[in-house]
């Protein structure tokens, strides 16, 4: 990560303060967390990162009795530890943008100025991020004549022959909303601005008052399509902070229905690839064998999608030894169906050429702005979940990282193709060594004034969810980041001198949730 080398000098001299360091699923205790002042914290991330961490998220929430807390999260991958510290802020306050060294923590800046008014001194466009109908004064001139702000600010080129695109946030067919405007000459395309919101639900908020069992319901909704994903996040948090110890089957179950979450999600992308440049087997055959993985989800929990599967201290529904050997014969029959339209696909010179060189992204660009899961790998970073920072089954199974060097739509597609066949075959071999045992263990109460922190390998990529407790152990904060919230800002700098027709295939190859994004 390149860091301005003022901000690196002050980093590497500034005097080490206590902070928390630890793996998933060991929660913190607030008292190996001591606030200290903002610039500290600035200091801290800085420090960690030039240690060759990875900046993992920034929060804020009120303090007790006022003021604001704020918490930076940094990710050691390659030695599997995370590192948190805390920081004081007051009511209306500032701290230092760690934007300029850290272009990832761009958003959550963003969002923690528009829903606290704590300002980041330094950060280069304050723009709402969420909250269309409360606009903040992110700008202290500008608020002073509300009548001329623009409602929704937006970045502009000016020059001959420069022109405007605006797409959304109303699209044709069945899509979610989220608005996309250009700045182009002719076809090229010199900028894209993607402006989201529409799709907030304020489901942070809505777990901290929530039931257990309305809690899970929410997990499940922040993204329709990785049910798996966020309900193992949130009950993985809760079990670190209850100490509750899953049974092995219930771990193995988790991780099957993950793994197959992943194959369907990714097999029906290949196919939307397919459909977007005409290649009408591709998609027609990759459509249908989605279907099929779907249904081996409704076989394991009764749902398609998996709802209601995995719950606070294992899962609900069992495999029976019927269910199992039906199981291995629909995944076999996918799977030989899956080699066998991939083969067709990958070798099909008119596919290549419309893949290949389009939308690329450099190493640099997804390490700089942290991005997760296959958009990662795809330009060559080595990050996933389940090898860095295993949970669950995964500290006893491990699936291989696949990652490539291309950063295109192409590459995207391969690491798709490649994740699903390993992740079918991992599917394979655990349902023929399903551990015996219980499936559910007793939950304890939560600690108290402890925070936890955990991190899910989604389809899409990296899922973290964030909790703090209070004196008796009943939920203060509770913060959800789904990979697309790391992710749509790649998808901006992919599209840069490009071609605006290619924006539907490009925008497909990363394939984000609007929802997960505005939770």
């Amino acid at each position: 990560m390149m860091m301005p080398l003022n901000e690196l000098e002050r980093a590497s001299t500034a005097p080490p303060i206590a902070s928390g360091g630890g793996h998933v699923g060991r929660p913190w205790s607030l008292d190996e967390l001591p606030v200290c002042m903002p610039e500290a914290l600035h200091d801290h991330a800085l420090r960690e990162a030039r240690a060759g961490a990875r900046f993992g998220g920034l929060w804020a929430w009120p303090a007790e009795p006022g003021g604001f807390e704020l918490v930076a999260l940094m990710a050691f991958d390659a030695a599997g530890r995370l590192s948190a510290c805390r920081a004081s802020v007051a009511d209306g306050g500032s701290f230092a943008s760690l934007t300029p060294s850290l272009p990832a923590a761009q958003a959550f800046e963003r969002e923690i100025f528009e829903s606290f008014g704590l300002r980041p001194i330094g950060h280069p466009w304050l723009k709402p991020l969420l909250r269309h109908a409360e606009l903040q004064a992110y700008d202290e001139a500008r608020s002073r004549r509300p009548a001329t702000r623009p409602a929704h600010p937006f970045f502009r080129v000016d020059g001959p022959g420069v022109h405007e695109v605006a797409v959304g946030p109303v699209h044709a067919g069945i899509i979610e909303p989220g608005h996309f405007r250009f700045q182009c000459t002719g076809e090229n395309v010199l900028h894209l601005e993607i402006h989201l919101g529409y799709q907030h639900r304020g489901a942070e908020a809505l777990m901290i008052d929530a039931s257990l069992a309305r809690r899970l319901a929410i997990a499940e909704s922040v993204a329709g399509d990785t049910v798996i994903g966020h309900a193992t996040a949130y009950c993985e948090l809760v079990e670190a902070l209850a100490a509750s110890d899953v049974p092995p089957r219930a771990q193995a179950l988790r991780a099957i229905a993950l793994e197959i979450e992943r194959v369907a999600n990714h097999v029906g992308d290949l196919g939307a690839l397919c459909g977007d440049i005409g290649y009408l087997p591709g998609a027609s055959f990759l459509g249908r064998l989605r279907g099929e993985f779907l249904t081996l989800l409704l076989e394991l929990s009764g749902n398609r999608f998996g709802r209601g599967l995995v719950v606070p201290g294992g899962v609900r529904f069992d495999v029976s030894d019927r269910l199992r050997e039906e199981l291995e014969r629909r995944l076999s029959n996918a799977q030989r169906d899956f080699h066998e339209i991939a083969d067709l696909v990958f070798s099909e010179p008119s596919v290549q050429s419309r893949f290949e060189q389009t939308g690329p992204l450099s190493r640099d660009a997804a390490e700089r702005l942290a991005l997760v899961g296959p958009v990662a790998r795809a330009s060559g970073c080595t990050r996933d979940v389940r090898v860095n920072h295993p949970s669950g089954f995964f500290r006893f199974a491990h699936i291989p990282i696949a990652h490539v060097d291309g950063g295109d739509v192409f590459a995207r597609a391969m690491i798709r193709q490649v994740e699903a066949r390993r992740s079918i075959t991992f599917v394979r071999e655990e349902l023929e060594r399903l551990p015996k045992g219980r499936l559910v263990a007793p939950m304890e109460p939560l600690a108290s004034n402890a925070l936890a922190v955990s991190l899910v390998e989604g389809w899409r990529g990296e899922i973290a969810h964030l909790a703090i407790t209070g004196a008796s152990g009943a939920l203060r904060e509770y913060r959800i980041v789904d990979p697309s919230f790391r992710n749509w800002f790649g998808l901006a700098l992919a599209m840069r001198n490009q071609q605006i027709s290619d924006f539907p295939l490009c925008n497909k190859s990363f394939n984000l949730s609007y929802a997960g994004h505005d939770r």
